[in-house]
């Protein structure tokens, strides 16, 4: 079992899973019978009602995730139970610890946190009692039942710093997986084409194009199809009978005004410093060429995207705005003095003031006003709509009664024109049986639609009269890739025996420089990958994408460890390694507890909470 931190304390998710009180906490059952946990680490117990709790928050995210309700079964089958025990087991060994080495928090550090929660804090941004009993409430928590946890996962989080906080890769690992990274090859290849091969393909006879048919039956065969009648009515149909006035459209202008007359910004960069000592020492680097602005970053631990602000105005930047947008180009300026402390700002682009006049912006306001006004006609005919259907109303009623559309398709998996486009159409249609009613529908674009499921034609193999020119070209493909072939074989045996790739006779082509995963415009994926599998001075032969090609590397560049982009994927990599060694330590860390204090699971108690999360 694991404990997924990631680098985070336990504290931090217990806070940011506060900030959405009252969206995951309604409905929740009580599980607070006989049984009161479903197992225990030495004397620290996890509660069912904790259990219960982080299963609807994981279903909630997988749901979320997935855009569709994801069920405790589904759950079980991804392991995805296991995976929320586990994390509570890590949890309470981590507790244990806690417990055993009497590391515990004083109630002023406790009510920090507690007052600092956003969802605790009424509409001033203070801390609310009412609000705060409130959202406890919502929750399934009392007060003492909520304040002992915080507690339990502030003295958590005071062991996972201690066993995880200040680990580092070590640095020979990190440059071993920065120079297999950054690693560069420059390589030959050619395409072997039809033009190469000795002898022409030959034209194939009618058997031998029978025997291929009949070999590879399932390229000539017709997919499920669905014979469909529907009505529809979308927006876009409407839209000619809710026509908005000029007036309306003018108030909709004034309105969003902000996004027609956007005043002039400046693409910047920020970094702050404690002092302006520290801030004037690193402009002097910056002005003397020993450092770039990216160093800078880095040496706060910092990345530039860390330190970007976007597109400001210059009232957004406050004090440091007047010298920003004094830059008629890129540069940096600074130290200035702000609200955060003593900063450094790199404006690295202009964005002139842009308006949009009413004329200008009539026909995309017109366009959005008229499709909002005819989803509302839409959403205010649905109920009559599904009344109608519901009294025995047939489609061609609907599309001759009501402003709703009929239309007909042969619907197969690979369908997606017109009404097919719809994802809800799509699962409708693959779930619909003969036997079912029409039903109304909701489309993504406040559309509405029904169906009728007429025939299913199962797959079906084509006539070979009717495909046999698929068939004759397919069948020649084929051939043409197994001679293509042989001939690589043929030239990568003359390159062993001392030939150069151009020496073969085949058109080749130089890349003087490629990185590892890098894109080429000409090769696919899997060509640029055999290059890094392959020695230098080696050929090597890949078929991708119906063609074959030859490679043979001419030589490895390895990175330059002081190149500013080098460094940079050096920092991410360190940084990546050493939370993957501190994620790793914590986990033997509480693998030990757990096998030092004891492990209990009540099996029944864990399967009683599954069956009431369905």
């Amino acid at each position: 079992m694991k404990l997924r931190s990631h680098g985070k304390s336990v504290v931090v998710w217990i806070l940011l899973a506060m900030l959405v009180l009252g969206l995951g906490g309604f409905g929740l059952s009580s599980f607070s019978g006989n049984v009161k946990s479903v197992g225990s680490v030495g004397e620290t117990q996890i509660p069912v009602n904790e259990y219960a709790r982080a299963l609807r928050q994981e279903m909630q995210t997988r749901s979320q995730q997935l855009g569709q309700p994801v069920t405790m079964a589904q759950m079980q089958a991804a392991g995805l139970d296991q995976q929320v025990l586990g994390r509570l087991i890590g949890e309470a060994s981590l507790g244990e610890a806690a417990r055993s080495l009497g590391v515990s928090v004083g109630d002023t550090e406790l009510q920090k946190q507690i007052m600092n929660v956003q969802a605790f804090q009424n509409a001033s941004g203070k801390f609310d009692r009412e609000t705060y009993k409130f959202a406890l409430r919502q929750q399934g928590y009392s007060e003492p039942q909520f304040e002992a946890q915080l507690r339990g996962d502030l003295a958590r989080s005071i062991i996972q710093s201690a066993v995880g906080g200040g680990v580092k890769a070590p640095e020979a690992v990190t440059d071993a997986y920065t120079q297999f990274v950054s690693q560069r090859r420059g390589f030959t290849w050619a395409e072997i084409t039809e033009s190469d091969l000795a002898t022409p393909i030959a034209k194939p006879t009618d058997e031998q194009l029978q025997a291929y048919y009949k070999d590879h039956i399932a390229d000539f065969t017709a997919p499920e199809t669905r014979d469909i009648t529907y009505a529809w009515l979308t927006p876009e149909m409407l839209k000619d009978k809710v026509k908005i006035d000029d007036a309306t459209l003018q108030q909709e202008y004034q309105s969003r005004i902000s996004e027609f007359k956007q005043p002039e910004k400046r693409l910047v960069e920020r970094l702050v410093y404690p002092d302006m000592k520290a801030a004037e020492a690193a402009k002097a680097k910056l002005d003397a060429g020993k450092a770039s602005f990216a160093d800078l970053a880095k040496e706060r631990g910092l990345t530039l995207q860390d330190a970007d602000l976007g597109d400001v105005t210059q009232d957004e930047l406050g004090k440091a705005g007047a010298a920003v947008f004094a830059l008629k180009s890129p540069g940096v300026v600074g130290p200035i003095e702000t609200d955060l402390g003593p900063a450094l700002l790199s404006m690295n682009g202009i964005i002139a003031a842009q308006e949009t006049s009413f004329a200008d912006a009539r026909e995309e306001l017109a366009g959005e006003a008229e499709t909002d006004a005819a989803r509302r006609e839409i959403s205010q005919q649905t109920e009559s709509l599904s009344d109608k259907l519901a009294g025995g109303a047939t489609l061609e009623d609907m599309a001759k009664e009501t402003d709703m559309e009929l239309g007909q398709i042969a619907f197969t998996a690979d369908s997606n024109d017109g009404i097919a486009g719809y994802d809800e159409f799509r699962k409708t249609a693959q779930a619909v049986t003969k036997d079912d009613f029409p039903e109304m529908g909701n489309l993504a674009d406040g559309g509405v639609f029904a169906l009728r499921l007429n025939k299913i034609v199962p797959p079906t193999p084509i006539p070979f009269d009717q495909v046999r020119d698929k068939v004759a070209s397919a069948w020649h493909d084929a051939q043409a890739l197994s001679a293509k072939e042989a001939r690589a074989k043929d030239v990568l045996a003359e390159i062993a025996g001392g030939k150069s790739l151009g020496a073969t006779g085949l058109l080749t082509t130089t890349v003087p420089s490629i990185a590892r995963g890098g894109y080429s415009d000409d090769l696919s994926p899997a060509v640029i990958g055999k290059v890094f599998d392959t020695d230098p001075g080696k050929a090597a032969q890949v078929s991708a994408d119906d063609k074959v090609y030859i490679v043979v590397t001419d030589k490895i560049m390895d990175a330059d460890m002081n190149d500013p982009d080098t460094k940079l994927i050096s920092g991410q990599i360190a940084q990546q390694l050493s939370q993957s060694l501190a994620n790793d330590m914590l986990n033997f860390y509480a693998t030990a507890v757990e096998g030092e204090s004891g492990f209990t699971l009540d099996s029944q108690a864990v399967t009683a909470v599954q069956s009431q999360i369905q």
